[in-house]
């Protein structure tokens, strides 16, 4: 097992077997897994970031490329609505479920195995993708179609050498950045969807 430990203002890792503190911070129970449990640094500028948006609050989310669930966690945790989970790997979507069943969020968030496409519905508040920087511009035109004008896109996963790219194929599909977080490696970019 892990020590707990904490990311940003607002979060705190913890593992199954501690107990959660009773304190002012939100515990994300995360299973250990192959599909990051929160060390990563794009999950955590991710998690920095989501803890200052206001618009989390009530958000219908899409998560891409899921993994362990962790984003949707926080997201449903800081009052979003409801999450829709997607990931390729079965296993993933399975750490997903687990993960959403320690932080008793079952009831929120519907899982799918497979590929943007076999997302039915559109008209999400929030898209969250934290996946590598080829398949954000691959997938640029069909991902931001599934975001309500106004809606909020956090894009991470991708190396330094895709930002420039990659934020130009959002905004030519009509997305606005609203900052860009240049990490160690990687990068993540917080967009906007004109209305």
């Amino acid at each position: 097992m892990y020590q707990p430990f904490t990311i940003g203002s607002k979060f705190r890792i913890t593992p199954p077997t501690t107990p959660c503190v009773n304190d002012d911070r939100i515990d994300l129970v995360m299973q250990r897994g192959a599909f990051g449990s929160g060390e990563h640094e794009t999950t955590e500028s991710c998690l920095k970031i989501l803890e200052r948006r206001p618009e989390v609050k009530g958000a219908r989310i899409l998560d891409l490329g899921s993994g362990t669930g962790i984003l949707a966690i926080a997201a449903l945790k800081l009052g979003a609505e409801h999450a829709v989970c997607v990931d390729i790997e079965e296993d993933a979507v399975e750490s997903a479920r687990v993960n959403c069943q320690l932080n008793q969020l079952d009831d929120a968030v519907t899982h799918i195995t497979g590929t943007l496409d076999t997302v039915k519905e559109n008209n999400f508040d929030l898209v969250l993708a934290n996946i590598y920087g080829d398949i954000l511009l691959a997938l640029a035109e069909s991902l931001t179609a599934k975001l309500k004008p106004g809606g909020t896109l956090l894009l991470s996963g991708m190396l330094w050498e895709y930002n420039f790219d990659v934020r130009q194929a959002y905004e030519r599909m009509g997305c606005e950045v609203v900052s860009n977080h240049m990490l160690e490696e990687f990068s993540t970019t917080l967009m906007t969807k004109k209305s």
